[in-house]
């Protein structure tokens, strides 16, 4: 900054001033500045800056998602990065896979790092040991997931009714055997799609036949492969109910394969990037996931700010958009 003050003819309060955006410094300093910074090549040092912030913040918030290749964590990344950039501050991501032990390694990394904060779709049982991070001062937000074993913000969708209405719109079909497909029943929400499921079915006096219920679905592969089992039972489901993206993709990639897209319904919870192109196109019942990460980010800068309000939790509505694939009829012997 000494160099960059001497280059420009100006001081190193002016130099501070220009690279932390004050607007007490004239156009025509600010140039200077910039101009011999550009010549010395100087970049600030963030970290070590934030030592010296009366705040001690470092403009940096950790995003701890399940696989940012995913169209769901991708999404949520962009929309709390929308907002962070509007605070000056950066977001580190990093996939989870949900691993329990990774999630505990990037979380240590984070408050290592000073992170002002942290937003979680947590892959872990027990969420206690982040009271001794919290208590110290690194406000946390989970999404998707809520908490166990610990008392945080939260903002999540309404998984239980959106799954609700996807099976609901499937019974309305004429549709009496649905399958459901979901992936590991650690997750919490899993269990809450299922528990709509399964409530639609009771509503609907629709059996519930544990034959068609196929779960611990990692990846889409093994939704291909679960689902071809269910299609060569002796009495197969007419419609599936797929209840995350990945295993959506999986399940259709399957009934394509054996010649079955236009003949089994599918309603998928998630949309996807490349599900209104389908034949048929996939109905499916969509997450607001660009409002459930704004809020989140909102959330948790109204934490580093000091907001010391009774712990919230807010669940997102969600909707159903109808495709095509939701709304065919139920079509006997699938398999001869």
């Amino acid at each position: 900054m000494r160099d960059v003050a001497a280059l420009a003819g100006v001081s190193i309060k002016t130099v501070s001033r220009v690279v932390n955006g004050s607007p007490e410094v004239s156009a025509e300093l600010r140039q200077r500045v910039s101009q011999a910074s550009a010549q010395l090549e100087f970049h600030p040092n963030l970290a070590a800056s934030s030592l010296r912030r009366r705040d001690g913040k470092t403009r940096q918030v950790a995003l701890l998602i399940e696989d940012v290749a995913n169209p769901f964590s991708a999404t949520l990344h962009r929309a709390i990065e929308d907002v962070a950039n509007t605070h000056d501050t950066l977001v580190f991501a990093g996939s989870l896979d949900e691993d329990p032990q990774r999630e505990l390694e990037l979380v240590r990394a984070a408050v290592q790092h000073r992170m002002d904060g942290i937003i979680i779709v947590p892959a872990s049982s027990d969420h206690g040991y982040l009271h001794r991070e919290m208590h110290t001062g690194t406000p946390v937000v989970f999404v998707d997931r809520p908490p166990r074993g610990l008392v945080a913000d939260a903002v999540l969708s309404d998984n239980t009714g959106g799954a609700y209405r996807a099976t609901a719109h499937l019974a309305a079909y004429g549709h009496r055997d649905i399958a459901f497909l979901g992936d590991d029943w650690s997750i919490r929400t899993v269990v809450e799609r299922y528990e709509g499921y399964e409530r639609a079915l009771a509503d609907q006096g629709l059996p519930r036949r544990e034959e068609i219920v196929a779960c611990d679905l990692s990846d889409a592969a093994a939704a291909a492969r679960a689902t071809q089992g269910l299609m060569r039972l002796p009495n197969p489901p007419t419609a599936l109910f797929t209840s995350q993206n990945l295993v959506t993709m999986g399940a259709i990639e399957t009934l394509q394969a054996m010649g079955l897209h236009h003949r089994v319904a599918v309603v998928g919870f998630d949309d996807f990037p490349a599900a209104d192109l389908l034949d048929p196109r996939v109905t499916v019942v969509a997450q607001d996931v660009f409002g459930i990460g704004t809020l989140a980010i909102r959330r948790l800068f109204s934490r580093i700010a000091g907001d010391a309000s009774p712990v919230w939790e807010e669940r997102l509505e969600t909707r159903l958009i109808v495709r095509g694939s939701g709304e065919l009829p139920p079509s006997d012997g699938l398999i001869r």
